[in-house]
């Protein structure tokens, strides 16, 4: 039996079910207080502001894609086994954690200037990851962009239909996309 959630816990839980169903706005304090089960004068305590805490999921997510990511791409090995490997972890992360990928998705636009600034370079950086991998597979540097933004995108979007209790597991669907993703590239380079 796990240990129970602790009250900033049950908060980045809440905001994550709220910001992913209704989005930013949508969500209201006195909503995701009682969704959590606290008092709304406690919630400001442990949050701060309601952008804070949706700057904080973002930066959360993120940084750990980008720890896994640079982790993956630096193990020994050829760029295709590389990218298979980085496109694995993409579904995999995507897969499980879905909400995630819904509020960074698709609550940038709310930040302010300052945390949208944040957000956004820490996305750029495991774009980053993602176009070493690509450029070692020798993609056309004009073609490279591209590719990235389609395989992304692909492998973003099992979040918005991967189910657990689905006929196929997360691994193999991982597997399958990481093939797609091979060929693909494989097509960019002839």
């Amino acid at each position: 039996m796990s240990p129970p959630a602790t009250t900033g816990e049950r908060i980045r839980d809440a905001a994550l079910d709220l910001f992913s169903e209704r989005g930013f706005h949508g969500t209201g304090i006195r909503h995701l207080a009682e969704h959590a089960g606290v008092s709304s004068a406690s919630l400001y305590h442990y949050m701060g502001t309601k952008e804070d805490l949706l700057v904080a999921l973002m930066l959360e997510s993120l940084e750990r894609l980008v720890a896994d990511a640079d982790r993956v791409v630096a193990v020994p090995g050829p760029a295709p086994e590389r990218l298979a490997a980085l496109v694995r972890m993409h579904v995999t992360a995507h897969a499980e954690r879905p909400r995630e990928t819904r509020v960074v998705d698709h609550e940038l636009d709310v930040l302010g200037e300052e945390s949208r600034a944040r957000v956004v370079a820490l996305r750029d950086r495991y774009e980053q990851v993602w176009r070493g991998v690509l450029d070692d597979l020798g993609t056309a540097a004009g073609r490279s962009a591209l590719t990235r933004r389609a395989l992304l995108e692909m492998c973003s979007g099992v979040s918005r239909w991967f189910d657990p209790r689905g006929a196929q597991g997360v691994a193999e669907v991982a597997d399958e996309y990481a093939a797609m993703a091979l060929r693909l590239v494989e097509h960019q380079r002839l």
